[in-house]
């Protein structure tokens, strides 16, 4: 396999094949998605109905239907869905057991449409890491990472300082059951995501702002960093994402931060001046391919165009906000060109009040840039793209 910068080669255990009364669950699941309805979403859907499945049965099922789709490529669409999930379930166990048996041009070939290749450096190492099975990431609060590893048990941490929280849990448990969720004492967060809340090294005491909070992971590691002192603004333009927000704030102990409405638009949710703003923006999620792998079928070419403008929209509404001093970090979980060095060019351009800060990487002491894309076959979780800006000192 690849082996991943700072940590050991290691390979997600593949669950095994699910029994064939498994898999009609999973054939309705592939069946009812769309695009307008996510494979995803219908899974959690389907999985929360039967009271009667084990977590087992679970993992199987939504192991099934994720393997359609990561080998979609490799299938013959005249075939029944039955089939091509029998042979979809057969390439992923062959992969894990004997991934050089697959050729890098077959790979690149057959694991996305051909429009990715214009718009992203489609690497053989990239591909490799986006047909393996996701590896799953805890956050614990600070400086309990060691201590929550122990209690898990079956844990790993990176070998690097600045990720002493991050754990990979290679465990069978049901961790949304463990007394140490309920507790408050993890989130379930990707790696690439705990490293946008430490590039962000909020200070307790500042005044942030997460313009696209969603159901409020980065707004939650914000507050933890911050040691629950001074104010995070969480603004989503879904009601309900906020509500999510709410409920998991609670269980994880964040009390300073406040949640609104926000459309996105040029009137902005405060009148508030920030320390920092984190726009972690909508965008085609290409990074995300590995662990949301319908998406590479769903996505097209017209969509990376749209959210560009979407993005560079939601910098310049946001860029106002930030005080003289205070930074603006732009994080998206997509690998274009257009999403990102382009739409960071076009901000820097707009709205030269702004200058470049240096962006620490947490897998690299000696990387320092401004710009900073963190690949999946690097870091083991999601890909991810971030910029840093400055806003000049009044008078600067």
């Amino acid at each position: 396999m690849t082996s991943h910068a700072g940590f050991p080669g290691h390979r997600p255990r593949v669950p095994g094949t699910s029994p064939i009364d498994l898999r009609s669950p999973a054939v309705q699941i592939i069946a009812a998605a769309s695009r307008e309805r996510p494979a995803d979403a219908v899974l959690r859907e389907t999985l929360r109905r039967p009271p009667n499945l084990s977590a087992e049965d679970r993992r199987a099922i939504s192991h099934a239907v994720f393997s359609y789709y990561r080998w979609l490529g490799w299938l013959d669409p005249k075939r029944s869905l039955r089939a091509q999930l029998t042979h979809a379930l057969d390439l992923a166990n062959a992969f894990a057991e004997r991934p050089g048996t697959f050729s890098d041009d077959k790979l690149i070939q057959r694991s996305v449409a051909p429009w990715v290749q214009e718009q992203c450096e489609v690497t053989p190492a990239w591909v490799q890491a986006m047909q393996e099975e996701p590896r799953l990431w805890l956050r614990a609060k600070k400086g309990q990472g060691t201590t929550l590893a122990r209690k898990l048990g079956q844990c790993w941490i990176p070998r690097t300082p600045a990720l002493a929280d991050a754990i990979e849990y290679r465990g069978n448990a049901d961790l949304f059951r463990s007394r140490e969720f309920h507790a408050g004492e993890f989130e379930i967060q990707d790696v690439a995501s705990q490293a946008v809340g430490l590039i962000c090294d909020p200070k307790p005491g500042e005044t942030w702002w997460d313009a696209c909070a969603g159901e409020g992971g980065k707004t939650l590691h914000l507050s933890d960093l911050m040691a629950n002192k001074g104010l995070i603004w969480a603004s989503d333009r879904a009601e309900w994402r906020l509500r999510q927000l709410k409920r998991r704030a609670g269980r994880a102990g964040c009390f300073n931060y406040r949640a609104l409405v926000w459309d996105g638009g040029p009137k902005p949710p405060t009148k508030t001046r920030f320390d920092g703003v984190l726009v972690d923006a909508p965008c085609t999620g290409v990074g995300t391919w590995q662990r949301n792998p319908q998406a590479r079928w769903t996505t097209a070419r017209a969509d990376v165009a749209e959210l560009a403008a979407v993005q560079l929209n939601l910098l310049s509404h946001t860029a106002p906000a930030v005080k003289p001093g205070g930074r603006l970090i732009y994080a998206v979980c997509t690998m274009t060109r257009a999403e990102t060095e382009e739409v960071a060019a076009a901000f820097v351009e707009r709205f030269p009040e702004f200058e470049p800060a240096t962006i620490q990487s947490p897998w690299e002491a000696s990387n320092q840039t401004p710009y900073l894309s963190l690949w999946p076959q690097e870091t083991g979780g999601n890909g991810m793209f971030l910029a840093v800006w400055r806003r000049k000192p009044a008078g600067g």
